[in-house]
Order: structure tokens, then C-alpha cells, then sequence
């Protein structure tokens, strides 16, 4: 049995999946499988994938369902006992099992484990991810809800899970077109501290093409209300909660989107956002379009580490 099974959905990422495969061949550690799950591809996605003959790959198609569908598919096909994602433009560092199997012994009570990712905007622009976590070692046991107040200390692409979280948090809500992830973070988050290393070991490629980039896909984003009743009780997963509603009525804004902005900013309690995130929310479209152009350029020019999040 694998030690790891790496887990990789496929929907039309022929210019970036040939590099996300390699980044795992090339890992410093070998114990592995490779689950490819086709998710109905229309381009050269799997003429790209076919091209490799490792014996730890194994590849399955399937009609368009879905990344979340994709994703449980592939856990239900693992044969490891810690599962591991990798969306299929991103990719690994060659460290990055080999650091995560040294955790996993190194806290062996742990269930979820997690690395710093840096973001790649473009070839000339890669910035690291933000945490609103205090260093004191290589390595932070945190609160999910209270790590993530600026960036996520889950992502897809740099985390392991022992087989048994989803076994008591769920699977990827196949419902939901996009932030299934995030779903399943706060549903994680609610039963598991993480094991956070601060090590970078990914990269995250930012396609924006990607299906979560579309205006219409925001309103079918997490659905937070789920959740009402348990952030009543719970400050940081309330504060979490409201970051990402701002975030998200902020995007609804600029697509002028007000019926959903009115949905998410409803439900925000102000006291959990900065005087800049406040004056954000009530600032007009058209201003918030040319910031947008503005914060754009001045992350090209290594001005700026984060936007309105």
C-alpha cells in the first residue's frame, strides 16, 4: 500500500497538467500513487496525459461532473491511509511529500497537515501567501478559522488528510458549483487543529480561466448560512465567516451584482472588518473598478503583497 495517494482532477488544463505531473515524479520522496480523474476534458488534456507511463499513475475519465465530484471520486479510489490533492496548474516543490511524511511521523496524533504556498500571477510576479499566524517554530498547531483571517492555511494544493477526516467531516459537497473547498475547510476546521509548516513546497498558478474566476459561479459560492447557528458560538470561525462574505460582496459589487451583494453584506458583522475593508464595502463600482486596475499594477511592480481580502 502507498504511503500517500495523490490525487489530481483534470478539466481542460492542457497548457498546465504536463508540469503538474512532473512536479510529483520528481518528488524526493517515492512512496505515492498518482489518482488522474478526467473529468471530461473537450482539449489535449489527455493526449498530455498519456504521455506518461509511471506505474504509480493511475488514470480514470469520466463525464463532466464536477471538480467536487472528480475529488471524492478519487477518495473513494485511494489505497493510502493520508490523501493529498494537487490541482492539475499548480504544483509541488520536490520536497514536499518528503517534508509532509516527516511530519506525519514527527506528530503522529495530528490528522491534518498543511505548508505555505506562494502565489504565481504571472511568470514575473509570484507572491507568497499572507497568514495571520505568529512563527515560532518551523511548524504552528493553529485554528484554522483564527490562521486564515488573511489567506487560507488550507489549500487544496499543499495539504494532506488522514483518511479518517473524511470520514467525520464529509466529502466535497458535489451541490455546489464553486468554493467547495472552502466548505469543506470550516467543516474540517470545526473537528481538527492544523499541523501548519511554514516551509513553502507549493505553487499555486492563478488561470484566469479558471471556472471560479466567472461572475456567475460567485453567487453559487459556499453557503454560509449551513453554518449560523455554530458561528453564534464561535468567534473565529464568525470573523472567518465575515472576511469572506466581504471578500465575496466586493466581487459581487464589481460585477454589479447587487442582490447578492446585499445578500452577503447583510450578514456581516462590521465590528470583524477593518476601517479599510468598512469603506470598501460602501465605496461606488466605478471606484472600486479603477482601485482594482491600481492594485493590479502595483503587484506587477512588487508595491503591494495583498488585495481587498
Amino acid at each position: 500500500m502507498p504511503f500517500f495517494s495523490v490525487i489530481i482532477p483534470v478539466y481542460n488544463k492542457e497548457s498546465y497538467i504536463q508540469q503538474t505531473i512532473e512536479s510529483v515524479l520528481s518528488q524526493d520522496f517515492v512512496d505515492y500513487e498518482i489518482i488522474i480523474i478526467n473529468d471530461g476534458s473537450t482539449d489535449n488534456s489527455e493526449e498530455k496525459l498519456k504521455q506518461f507511463s509511471d506505474s504509480r499513475i493511475r488514470y480514470f475519465y469520466q463525464k463532466n461532473l464536477g471538480v467536487s465530484v472528480a475529488r471524492n471520486f478519487g477518495i473513494n479510489l485511494s489505497q493510502s491511509n493520508f490523501i493529498t490533492f494537487l490541482d492539475a496548474d499548480d504544483y509541488w516543490y520536490p520536497n514536499f511529500l518528503q517534508t509532509m511524511y516527516h511530519n506525519i511521523k514527527r506528530f503522529p496524533e495530528q490528522k491534518v497537515f498543511s505548508a505555505g504556498i506562494e502565489i504565481e500571477y504571472s511568470k514575473k510576479k509570484i507572491l507568497k501567501s499572507q497568514y495571520s499566524i505568529i512563527k515560532t517554530g518551523d511548524c504552528e498547531l493553529v485554528n484554522y478559522f483564527k490562521s486564515s483571517y488573511k489567506e487560507t492555511v488550507i489549500c487544496t494544493s499543499s495539504a494532506v488528510f488522514d483518511k479518517i477526516v473524511f470520514e467525520t467531516a464529509g466529502n466535497f459537497d458535489v451541490t455546489m458549483r464553486s468554493g467547495q473547498d472552502t466548505d469543506l475547510w470550516i467543516r474540517i476546521g470545526l473537528q481538527y487543529d492544523i499541523l501548519f509548516c511554514w516551509e513553502i513546497l507549493a505553487r499555486y498558478v492563478h488561470d484566469p480561466h479558471s471556472l471560479s474566476k466567472i461572475p456567475e459561479y460567485i453567487n453559487s459560492k459556499v453557503n454560509f448560512s449551513k453554518f449560523h447557528e455554530m458561528e453564534n458560538k464561535n468567534y473565529n470561525l464568525k470573523k472567518f465567516l465575515d472576511l469572506n462574505r466581504y471578500s465575496l460582496a466586493i466581487k459581487c459589487k464589481l460585477n454589479n451584482d447587487i442582490v447578492h451583494f446585499n445578500k452577503f453584506y447583510k450578514d456581516i458583522h462590521l465590528k470583524n472588518l477593518s476601517l479599510k475593508k468598512k469603506v470598501l464595502l460602501r465605496t461606488p463600482r466605478f471606484i472600486l473598478k479603477f482601485l482594482l486596475i491600481l492594485q493590479l499594477k502595483l503587484l506587477n511592480i512588487g508595491l503591494l503583497k495583498s488585495g481587498f481580502r
